[in-house]
């Protein structure tokens, strides 16, 4: 699992620049994804070949100054606890101002590395301006220009020295299925209520997360480590931002887990802070099963069942092959369901299909439904081949890859999707030059 670097500072002074050049610096991106609330983003980057998870806290809503302070306090309070690192970004237009010293108050008491970074610096003149920033009491500063990347090397080549190297699992190597979700949603009743129930309870571990508790499991023959996101201690430093919080925590289980269990709450619908934690699990890669909790707690009528699917399904276009189950862990209604899906999605996950049968179910309709003709060249796929990779990734050998668009790519993984059972897994369709 990688690290996690939060990005903090007061409003404009270029978080939100700096964070999307440096997701940007890699190859095989995963995607920001847009918090729920004051422009929050999640995302990947890597320097020097060492991965960690970005977090920009975003803008803050500015009321009254006794407001913004308390929710500069809370945001940054949140940033510092969950992260391993903390990049501190200030303007060299504005000079220090009582708000960065707010923030530099904070940072001076944690025993965590803090990067100071002076941005929209792109001349010498605005070199001899940032000398100022010596006045917050935090040491050495980094000058940055986020909006044409000058200065970021040195900025980061010194944050990922100071990363610490993630420890391996030292147990078994067992599948990890994380329970992630808003705040309330029934994740801890949801464990609860099968660890009630069920005899074959081993242990539980501590998990490779601050946070996360693992219960090792076993039922239905297959034995896996169910990871708790939701029994958290409570943070006593901490005003606790429910929202912002769980994402930072599903943010560590879900890249750290094979199958993501998403559990929202029937009663408030599949709102944009369970969309954001979904997308998150997507762009991971990991496996999917969606649970929507308190189904006992919804007027029914004929069609209620299935407007709530479509609506779900509606919501994660076009990654839609997900199953999605309606529980009541109250009533302990489909919770081994549940459970079942969500094995049956991790074996699907770790399918591997044969060269072979790949070729000879895939390349006779693609024979008959052939990529569109660009600039009057034709497109040939020749091959087609299973990568090596923990999730279902395919790389289809043609003469022309570059030509073959993303419409056609949603083409291929449906068709993948319909031949071979792929139920809430992403899949990565790749072309290559044969």
């Amino acid at each position: 699992m990688s690290n996690i670097v939060a990005i903090v500072g007061r409003p404009n002074v270029g978080k939100s620049t700096f964070f999307n050049r440096l997701i940007q610096r890699r190859e095989a991106i995963v995607d920001s994804v847009s918090g729920v609330t004051r422009d929050r983003h999640y995302g990947k980057s890597d320097w020097n070949g060492k991965e960690f998870s970005l977090i920009d806290t975003g803008g803050y809503i500015v009321g009254s100054d006794d407001e913004f302070e308390s929710e500069i306090d809370k945001q940054v309070e949140l940033a510092i606890d969950e992260a391993d690192a903390i990049i501190f970004m200030v303007d060299v237009d504005s000079g220090v101002t009582p708000m960065d010293e707010d923030v530099a108050k904070l940072l001076r008491k944690v025993k965590k590395p803090v990067f100071l970074a002076v941005n929209k610096v792109d001349n010498s003149a605005r070199q001899a301006d940032a000398v100022e920033f010596y006045a917050l009491g935090l040491g050495e500063y980094y000058t940055i220009a986020g909006i044409n990347g000058s200065g970021t090397g040195e900025l980061l080549d010194a944050l990922v020295e100071t990363l610490p190297e993630k420890e391996e699992e030292v147990e078994e190597n067992l599948p990890r299925f994380a329970v992630v979700g808003r705040p309330n949603a029934g994740k801890s009743s949801f464990i609860n209520a099968l660890i009630g129930q069920d005899r074959y309870i081993v242990t539980d571990i501590a998990g490779t997360t601050r946070d996360a508790i693992d219960t090792k499991y076993n039922r239905f023959g297959f034995e896996f480590n169910l990871v708790d996101t939701a029994g958290i201690r409570r943070k006593t430093k901490v005003k606790e931002d429910l929202e912002f919080y769980s994402v930072m925590r599903s943010v560590r289980a879900i890249e750290h887990s094979d199958v993501c269990i998403l559990i929202f709450d029937a009663t408030r619908g599949f709102d944009g802070q369970v969309q954001n934690i979904f997308w998150l699990a997507e762009r991971n890669r990991k496996g999917i099963v969606i649970l929507v909790n308190k189904w006992d707690l919804v007027e029914k009528e004929t069609n209620t069942m299935k407007d709530m699917e479509a609506k779900i399904r509606r919501e994660i276009e076009p990654f839609t092959d997900v199953p999605i189950v309606f529980i009541s862990v109250l009533n302990k209604q489909r919770i081994y369901k549940a459970i079942e899906t969500a094995v049956e999605v991790y074996q699907n996950r770790s399918k591997r299909i044969k060269t072979s049968e790949l070729n000879d179910t895939l390349l006779p309709l693609i024979e008959n439904f052939p990529p569109p003709a660009y600039k009057g060249k034709y497109v040939k796929i020749k091959f087609i081949t299973q990568l090596p990779t923990p999730q279902p990734q395919f790389a289809f050998f043609c003469n022309l890859p570059q030509y073959v668009k993303d419409p056609y790519k949603r083409f291929l993984e449906n068709k993948l999707r319909e031949k071979f059972d792929f139920n809430g897994v992403p899949i990565s369709v790749y072309m290559r030059k044969k």
